[in-house]
Parts: C-alpha cells; structure tokens; sequence
C-alpha cells in the first residue's frame, strides 16, 4: 500500500460548506462569535461547530482625499521598510565591522525610491483615485452551523444562564 504524495490530487481537499443544523443567526461576526466563545468556556466540542458568513458585500471606506504629499510619505515609508530588510541582509551577512552604515543607506536609499515609484504611480492614476480607502468584505449575516448530533447539547448549553465571574 503506498501513501498518496503531498502534490497528488487525491490528497488535495477542496473547501466545502459545513453542513449540520443551524443553531443561531446572528447580525454580526462578534455576537456568533460569542456564542461560539460560551459553547467553548462549557467544554462543548467545539471542533463540530462552524461560523458561515452569508449575503457577502464589499464595502470601501473612504479616508481621505490622496495628495502629492501623503502618496511621497506613504511610498517613503514602505521603500524604507525595503531597504531596511535589505540593509539588515548585508549587514548581517558582511564580515566587516563598519558595515552598519550599509544599513544606514539602504533605507535611504530605499525610502528615496519608494517616495519617486509612488509619486509616478500617483500621478498616473490621479484623476482615477484621488482619494484613500480601505476595502473589507462584510456578510449580512452569520449562522452557525453545528453537527445535528449535538444540536440539543449545544441548545440546553445557551439556555443557561451565563455564569458570572
């Protein structure tokens, strides 16, 4: 008998939604979340027990209007953080003691480059995306899905009363 190998496709497992009974609906990720947390704090196997978002929506929040300013701050500050990896590799990996300055100008040299890349990238795109904005994807609602052999625990469980602390 052989084992399947890491790369075979029978070892693969496409992702699959949890199917069981629903044990709640909840309006926000946070209150499933709380009763996944009280299942778990009363050694239920939570193990049985999935949160499925559903009625997903991408929502962009929008932060502020993009200038040539904070598009250079922003382009600086990640061309830094670059250089300052790179810097830290050859640091690390010279074997002369003064080469700590290398570190040095990386950074600057990697925040001059980030702050030109971003400044031409902004430019470029400016009458498309002048502004900053955050992405998230949202569900309208959350349900918890448990195993239907558990369902009766898992209700008697929620119909406690929460113990204080």
């Amino acid at each position: 008998m052989t084992t399947p190998s890491a790369f075979s496709r029978r070892s693969q497992v496409f992702p699959t939604l949890p199917r069981g009974d629903v044990l709640g609906t909840y309006e926000t990720y946070p209150e499933a979340q709380a009763v996944v947390d009280r299942l778990a704090k009363a050694e239920f196997p939570i193990k049985q027990v999935s949160i499925v978002g559903s009625g997903l929506k991408t929502v962009e929040r929008v932060t502020g209007k993009l200038t040539n300013a904070k598009a250079a701050g922003a382009g600086a500050a990640s061309g830094a953080w670059l250089g300052l990896f790179f810097g830290l590799i050859l640091f690390l990996f010279s074997a002369e003691p003064s080469s700590f300055v290398f570190v040095g100008a990386a950074v600057l040299i990697g925040g001059g480059f980030g702050m030109i890349f971003s400044l031409v990238s902004y430019a470029l795109n400016r009458r498309r995306h002048d502004f900053t904005s955050i992405n998230q994807v949202l569900a309208s609602q959350y349900e918890i899905i448990i195993d239907p052999s558990l369902t009766i625990r898992a209700q008697e469980l929620l119909a406690r009363p929460e113990p204080t602390e």
